[in-house]
């Protein structure tokens, strides 16, 4: 059996400390991409609560065609996004929904996010600009570069086409790249 699989059988078997595993395993995950969705520490720690009441309710019907945490992950998203639809904020601008599938997908940026963040103060100023972006994009970032997860994963996490996450980081990275140039007054 897998990791996941022990995880969640061990979970539904109600072995003790089991269901306390499965949220220390998984609970940066959910606050990152969270917290970054909504970007209120009261609203994001009660909806990591609600992201594992749901877990724990629903881990019957995890059928390990994914990653348990992409499937957990999934379920974030969602409860994040209905969060921001009821509090009628945007989860994506409306300059991310043109250029669907426009050549933004097969270019690079060349901007190096790793790279960057090695000077510090650098990095306190790309932390204020991730939290300026557009929640899509600030999620989508989130999951990319700190949580290392693979497009394909965040696809399914976001329920994104893979163009789109891919069409979403790039525009992301490079609202980045001008509010460092911006901030910095020199190429980021």
């Amino acid at each position: 059996m897998s990791p996941d699989q022990d995880m969640v059988t061990a979970v539904l078997e109600r072995r003790p400390g089991a269901f306390e595993q499965l949220i220390a395993r998984h609970q940066a995950l959910v606050w990152h991409l969270v917290q970054r969705m909504v970007q209120q520490p009261e609203d994001a720690r009660e909806l990591c609560q609600d992201v594992f009441l749901r877990v724990h309710d629903c881990l019957g019907q995890y059928r390990f065609e994914s990653s348990l945490a992409t499937w957990i992950g999934r379920i974030a998203f969602s409860i994040a996004a209905r969060h921001l639809q009821k509090k009628k904020l945007p989860l994506v601008s409306a300059s991310d929904e043109d250029g669907e599938g426009s050549l933004f997908d097969q270019i690079g940026d060349g901007f190096d996010l790793e790279a960057a963040s090695l000077d510090e103060e650098l990095m306190q100023h790309l932390g204020e600009a991730i939290e300026q972006l557009p929640a899509m994009q600030r999620t989508l970032v989130t999951l990319f570069h700190l949580e290392e997860l693979g497009i394909g994963d965040i696809a399914q996490i976001t329920g994104l086409p893979i163009g789109t996450v891919k069409n979403y980081l790039f525009r992301a990275r490079h609202r980045l790249r001008q509010t460092l140039e911006n901030t910095l007054g020199a190429p980021a």
